[in-house]
């Protein structure tokens, strides 16, 4: 008998049927697909199935989404591994600009500003 857990990964809900279960569109749910948030087969004529596990993945979306998160929240919570790829990069920015900064510090002094008068 075929494990619960396999059984919820079989892809074989038409997207119709998913759309009744999640309450979402098609193009909704095509968009979640093309953004890399849930992945469903393709049958031999090229349609896409979804597994229960699809579908919850849907919901877990469409609550996330009523809550107030953004998409591009839910796709850090998703993959939290880019989240810290992304801290990585902002902390290499802040970074480069103190060093910068530390430079400008260091410039010998250009005198007094152009338009100002120094008083004697």
């Amino acid at each position: 008998m075929a494990e619960i857990a396999d059984l919820r990964t079989r892809s074989v809900l038409p997207i119709g049927t998913v759309m009744l279960l999640t309450d979402l569109t098609a193009r909704q749910i095509r968009y979640y697909e093309a953004q890399g948030l849930v992945q469903p087969a393709r049958n031999a004529g090229n349609h896409r199935t979804y597994s229960l596990n699809n579908v919850n993945k849907l919901l877990e979306i469409r609550s996330q989404m009523a809550d107030g998160f953004t998409l591009a929240d839910v796709k850090r919570l998703k993959h939290p591994r880019h989240h810290e790829d992304s801290d990585a990069e902002v902390r290499q920015v802040l970074r480069d600009e103190l060093l910068n900064q530390s430079r400008l510090n260091q410039s010998p002094d250009p005198g007094p500003a152009i338009g100002f008068r120094q008083s004697h």
